[in-house]
């Protein structure tokens, strides 16, 4: 799942980039509100990370624009700023949650995880699709109870699709949860890994929709239907 990091603190983003990338997470930066404003409305992300006092255009504007311009995705505002007074303007705003500095790293991913999963209508750390089960809190995905044995872009390729069940994707959506906006992408990337799930997974679990995209059945919930 793709994120925005907004934050002018260099060495900050360093270090939650390479923490946050490390998991399911693909992640874009801004280095200041003009940029976020402009990425934020550009791109569909899953959750963007923004802080308040930033360069150019400060954190608050910048969500307040996104939220008058229909932006969807969630917003966790991460800044120093403490007081009460600041949480309630930045929930008002159209903040989602609200996490002060300093913090801790896994506090910050529980809280990304928790969000996501209650925007796409899970209430569980652990998402189950007919015989797959994601748990969010170890990153491992099972096939009946069995570990997945699954590269980093395949599980997060798989992930997403969890989160999206019986929705059909795009390739270029799919592209751009697996890598870095400035990222010099592949084509054929996404047909390379979906043949890969599909050698993984019960047949015709990942079904093409010609001329669409791509699209993973729930195929117990189905079959009841």
């Amino acid at each position: 799942m793709k994120i925005l990091l907004v934050e002018d603190n260099i060495e900050l983003i360093k270090q939650l980039k390479d923490t946050l990338s490390k998991t399911e997470f693909t992640v874009d930066v801004a280095y200041d509100g003009i940029e976020a404003e402009f990425l934020g409305k550009e791109f569909n992300y899953s959750l963007i990370v923004l802080d308040l006092g930033l360069p150019k255009m400060d954190g608050l504007s910048v969500l307040k624009s996104w939220r008058s311009a229909k932006m969807t995705s969630p917003v966790i505002v991460l800044t120093a700023r403490d007081e009460w007074h600041e949480k309630v303007h930045a929930i008002d705003a159209g903040a989602d949650d609200y996490v002060t500095k300093p913090f801790h790293m896994q506090e910050l991913l529980s809280r990304m995880r928790a969000i996501i999963r209650r925007v796409n209508g899970h209430s569980q750390s652990l998402i189950t699709i007919g015989p797959l089960c994601l748990d969010l809190s170890s990153q491992i995905i099972y096939l009946q109870e069995m570990p997945l044995s699954l590269t980093h872009h395949e599980y997060k390729l798989l992930a997403y699709f969890m989160h999206h069940p019986n929705q059909i994707l795009s390739k270029s959506a799919l592209t751009e949860q697996l890598y870095e906006q400035d990222f010099d992408r592949d084509s054929n990337t996404i047909e390379v890994f979906i043949a890969r799930l599909r050698k993984k997974l019960p047949k015709e679990m990942i079904l093409t929709v010609r001329g669409t995209g791509y699209q993973l059945i729930d195929l117990v919930n189905n079959a009841s239907r």
